[in-house]
């Protein structure tokens, strides 16, 4: 089976109608990877329940805790806090290092798939969506918006984007490339934000690192590689080429050295993203251009496809 090389906006627009069964918020089903994660200061709209305190003079009796004044025979108030507005920031790689798939589609249309999916979410319960979409040459910021018509006009540049990836590029990948886009992102950060980084983190170090850590001082980040299965081990491919753009080379993937330093070097990057961003609070979502994105970002995040809508 062939990887889907690019991807059409009209599929972007149709995934519209799957973006439900999820969400990025705090709290999460118990099979969701982001069970655990730290609530943020930031709840959305509304009024939200935040702690129980002991009753004080002043205190508004309709917020009394009933159940636990009656089980303690001590007074206690529910706290609520104001729910505002939360911001979200899609962070969309489309280097050249993306424009690899083995399986059912390149990571470039992975990393697509998965941007769209998670704004037409945040569109649809009424919060503001923006992005910063990049490849090796430039970046491009889009502010956050409600209207589904900004949406449409980053969607489609997204389109654009992935559809300059060629094979046979004269320019390299450059893994400067990430860092400068998290940087780039950075100054357009005020607070109370959710940025959420879709990349094979191609590049990934410690200036990457003290960037993100500097945008969790007021906001949330949650991480999402994209791996290929190629990545992983070579013994799956029969006769492979490797080339540069200039060279090629055939690796004889059946000689099991080549494949053991070939996964050694995968997994040493693996393991030390995944270790790093846990080590810091972040989340990482995984996913894979093995099977279509929508089942799996909905098995990472514990939702169904008919599971009630709920707030990003």
């Amino acid at each position: 089976m062939s990887a889907t090389a690019y991807v059409a906006l009209k599929d972007l627009v149709r995934l519209r109608y799957r973006a439900q069964g999820f969400s990025y918020r705090p709290v999460q089903p118990v099979k969701s990877v982001l069970t655990g994660r730290k609530r943020s200061r930031l709840r959305g709209r509304g009024l939200d329940f935040d702690e129980l305190r002991h009753y004080r003079p002043g205190d508004d009796v309709r917020n009394m805790d009933w159940r636990v004044t009656h089980r303690t025979r001590t007074p206690f108030v529910r706290v609520y806090t104001e729910e505002r507005d939360r911001p979200v920031w899609v962070v969309v790689d489309q280097r050249l290092t993306m424009f690899f798939g083995s399986r059912c589609q390149m990571k470039s249309v992975g990393a697509a798939q998965t941007a769209a999916l998670s704004a037409w979410r945040v569109i649809g319960v009424g919060d503001r969506i923006g992005a910063l979409l990049f490849n090796d040459t430039t970046s491009k910021v889009y502010r956050p918006s409600r209207s589904s018509g900004a949406l449409m006009h980053w969607l489609s540049e997204l389109v654009s984007m992935n559809h300059q990836l060629v094979a046979d590029s004269d320019e390299p990948s450059r893994s400067t490339a990430l860092v400068e886009a998290l940087q780039t992102l950075n100054r357009y950060l005020t607070h109370d934000s959710l940025i959420i980084v879709i990349s094979d983190f191609d590049g990934w170090n410690d200036q990457c690192l003290s960037t993100i850590k500097a945008m969790r001082q007021s906001n949330d980040v949650i991480a999402t590689v994209i791996t290929d299965p190629l990545e992983r081990s070579l013994a799956s491919a029969d006769q492979l080429v490797v080339s540069d753009g200039a060279f090629q080379i055939q690796v004889e993937s059946e000689k099991k050295e080549a494949d053991a330093r070939f996964s050694a070097k995968f997994d040493a990057h693996r393991d030390r993203l995944t270790d790093t961003l846990k080590r810091h609070g972040i989340p990482l979502i995984s996913l894979t251009t093995e099977s279509e994105i929508t089942s799996q970002l909905l098995r990472q995040l514990g939702g169904t496809p008919a599971a009630p809508a709920a707030r990003p």
